[in-house]
């Protein structure tokens, strides 16, 4: 196997443009209450992002622009049916993100090849001065919307319900780290970075096609340099092919 090389890290602020709801799973509802709650710290109750959050949103988005997508996370056997430009795509997302355990466990080869996986993503917690300054004025860290459905013919609201957000404005301390192996592709970084700007494209989180969890990334730094100009000029898609 290669060698462990270096381990480069991205820290950003994540900020909400829209309120963001990523749900915490609640067991039971409450009559009179909230319907759907955000995931908190067990201790603290202040809302926070989940590092698998993050990660599946990426590597989905980042599939999705493959062109390899499939029902399934890619694998070992999207990677041998890919070809040409479309299985270095798969490839460098495999290893980011990793396969299954049991895949490669017969296949030598092409364990050599992808190697463990790159990627470690942190869960973001509110930024200790944004949540301190919500305190001190005696604000709420999160708001609840009230929805419903329209009904087509009467156009009667019915099925209400509460929805639990963190409000637009939250900024989250971002932090990933990136493995470096010996003869690794140039282009893994810069694949992370097209990840993290589909995601502003994109949303984070529920109900994005209802205006929830639009989302930027600032300050980025790769190992304590700034390079929020390099992140903002990054291309999420490749440039259209010039006319003939």
């Amino acid at each position: 196997m290669p060698q462990l090389t270096g381990i480069t890290t991205l820290t950003a602020t994540l900020e909400l443009l829209t309120g963001l709801h990523i749900g915490a799973g609640d067991a039971e509802m409450h009559i009179g209450g909230v319907d759907k709650t955000v995931v908190k710290h067990p201790l603290t109750q202040s809302p926070y992002i989940p590092g698998s959050s993050l990660k599946g949103k990426m590597r989905s988005l980042l599939e999705w622009r493959s062109g390899a997508v499939q029902e399934a996370p890619l694998d070992k056997a999207a990677l041998e049916a890919a070809r040409g430009p479309v299985r270095d795509e798969v490839k460098r997302i495999l290893q980011l993100f990793g396969v299954g355990g049991g895949e490669l466990k017969d296949a030598a080869a092409l364990a050599a090849e992808l190697g463990p996986t790159r990627l470690a993503f942190w869960d973001c917690s509110l930024s200790p001065a944004w949540e301190q300054a919500v305190r001190d004025n005696n604000q709420m860290l999160t708001e609840v919307k009230s929805e419903n459905r329209i009904n087509r013919i009467s156009g009667v609201a019915e099925h209400p319900r509460n929805t639990e957000r963190v409000p637009a404005g939250a900024c989250f301390d971002f932090r990933l780290s990136l493995r470096r192996l010996a003869g690794d592709d140039e282009r893994l970084l810069d694949t992370v970075l097209q990840g993290l700007k589909l995601i502003e494209f994109d949303s984070l989180g529920g109900s994005g096609s209802r205006g929830y969890g639009k989302i930027r990334f600032t300050g980025l730094c790769i190992d304590g340099q700034d390079q929020q100009a390099h992140f903002d000029a990054v291309q999420a898609f490749p440039a259209p092919a010039p006319a003939p």
